[in-house]
C-alpha cells in the first residue's frame, strides 16, 4: 500500500463526522506499521476525541515507530480536549503525513513544529487539495468568524424556480432532494425568507435517517410569519430565530408587532432584531452575529429576493445550482430577483468548480470570487 492509499482512507473516515463535529474541523487518521494498518479514528462530534487520539486509543498494538496519517495539522493546544501532538509523542509514531494545514492561529505550524522538535519525521501538505476539500466551511468560519454560505436553489432549462402560477413541486428528482437534505444535516443553519414561508410552508428540518436538525432562520423584517406556520408549530422542539428589522427600541415597535414577538417568543421562537438594509434585514450584520452565537455554517434556501440580498450583501461563498430538464417558458419567477444589472461587466463572476449529474438533473457548484456589493 501507498501513502496515497493511506490518506484516501483518512479521507473517507473524516467524512463520518459531517453534521456532527460543527464548529470544528473533519478530521480522519489512520496508523499504519510494517506495513499494516493498526488502527484507525475520525473525530466523532463535537466535544468528543479527536481523530489522533480516537485512533491512538484503538490500537490492536503498540505504535512505536509507526506512521500514523491524518488530514488536518494535530492540535497543540488544550481545548475542549488535549493535545493530539502530546498523544502521538507518547505513542513513539516516528512519522506523521500530514493533508491540511490547520489556519486556527492556536494551531497553524506549531503543531508540525512540536512533532519535529521530538525527533518526528513530519510530511505536510500530502494530497493537501483533497483533504482542504474536506474542510471549506470550517476554513472560512475559524477565520473569518463568520458562517460559511450556501446557496442552493433548482431551476429549469430556462432558468425558472416555479411556473407561471407559483408552483414548484416538484421541479427537481427525488435524488436532488436526498442531496440537499444531507446538506442540511452538515449544515448549523438553514436559512429562508418569509416569502418561502408564506408560499410553502416548509419544515426546514432534515430528513437524514440518524441526522440532525439544522437552526432555522427566518428572515422576516415586519414579523409577517404566521403563528400556526410549521416553523412556529415545531420551534419548541426545532431551535428556530425569526429576525426582523425594526426599531432599535422595542418600545418604538408598533404594538401589533410587539404582541406578535411575545406570541413567537412563547411558542419557542427566539425573536432577533438587526439594523435595516433596502428595506429588509442586514444580511451582513445578521451573519457576523450568527457567527458569534457559534453557527459555522448556513445553507441558504431562498427564493429570489433573499438571494438576490445575500449576494449583493457579500455573505455568499457557494451557489449550487440544480439544473432540471424541463422548461416552463413564461415570465415564472428567476433564481436570483432584484432590479438586476444593465450591462454584461457589472455581473457578479463566479469560478466554476464542479459540473455532476444528481438523478435526472444536472448540480452545478460554483464559488463566489468577487463581492457584488462594491458594485452598487
Amino acid at each position: 500500500m501507498t501513502d496515497h492509499y493511506y490518506m484516501k482512507r483518512a479521507i473517507e473516515l473524516a467524512r463520518k463526522g459531517e453534521g456532527r463535529v460543527n464548529p470544528n474541523p473533519l478530521v480522519g487518521a489512520v496508523v499504519v506499521k510494517n506495513g499494516h494498518v493498526i488502527s484507525e479514528g475520525w473525530h466523532h462530534n463535537y466535544g468528543g476525541l479527536h481523530a489522533e487520539r480516537e485512533a491512538l486509543r484503538a490500537l490492536k498494538e503498540p505504535a512505536q515507530g509507526a506512521t500514523i496519517y491524518v488530514t488536518l495539522e494535530p492540535c497543540c493546544h488544550y481545548g475542549k480536549q488535549p493535545p493530539c501532538t502530546a498523544a502521538i509523542i507518547e505513542h513513539g509514531i516516528s512519522r506523521v503525513v500530514i493533508g491540511s494545514r490547520d489556519p486556527n492561529p492556536a494551531v497553524s505550524g506549531k503543531g508540525a513544529r512540536m512533532l519535529r522538535e521530538h525527533g518526528i519525521i513530519v510530511v505536510e501538505d500530502f494530497m493537501r487539495e483533497e483533504c482542504d476539500a474536506l474542510n471549506p466551511i470550517y476554513f472560512h468560519y475559524i477565520t473569518t468568524g463568520r458562517p460559511y454560505v450556501k446557496m442552493k436553489y433548482a431551476m429549469t432549462a430556462d432558468g425558472k424556480i416555479a411556473t407561471k402560477t407559483g408552483d414548484s413541486k416538484w421541479i427537481t428528482s427525488a435524488e436532488a432532494r436526498d442531496l440537499v437534505h444531507k446538506w442540511r444535516n452538515a449544515c448549523m443553519g438553514i436559512m429562508a425568507g418569509i416569502g418561502t414561508v408564506l408560499a410553502d410552508d416548509p419544515m426546514l428540518n432534515c430528513r437524514v435517517p440518524g441526522g440532525k436538525n439544522p437552526v432555522r432562520i427566518i428572515c422576516d423584517s415586519r414579523l409577517r410569519i404566521p403563528e400556526d406556520s410549521q416553523i412556529c408549530r415545531t420551534a419548541a422542539e426545532h431551535e428556530t430565530i425569526v429576525v426582523c428589522a425594526l426599531p432599535k427600541k422595542s418600545e418604538c415597535w408598533p404594538e401589533d408587532i410587539c404582541r406578535k414577538a411575545d406570541i413567537l417568543r412563547r411558542l419557542g421562537v427566539e425573536v432577533w432584531n438587526v439594523p435595516v438594509q433596502d428595506d429588509g434585514v442586514d444580511l451582513w450584520e445578521l451573519t457576523m452575529r450568527l457567527g458569534q452565537r457559534g453557527i459555522d455554517s448556513i445553507l441558504l434556501e431562498g427564493g429570489g429576493t433573499l438571494n438576490e440580498s445575500a449576494l449583493r450583501a457579500g455573505i455568499v461563498q457557494e451557489i449550487n445550482a440544480f439544473v432540471a430538464p424541463m422548461i416552463f417558458g413564461g415570465r415564472a419567477r428567476s433564481p436570483v430577483e432584484g432590479i438586476g444589472i444593465e450591462v454584461p461587466n457589472e455581473a457578479l463572476q463566479l469560478k466554476a468548480e464542479q459540473i455532476k449529474k444528481v438523478g435526472k438533473d444536472l448540480l452545478v457548484t460554483y464559488r463566489t470570487i468577487q463581492d457584488w456589493k462594491q458594485k452598487r
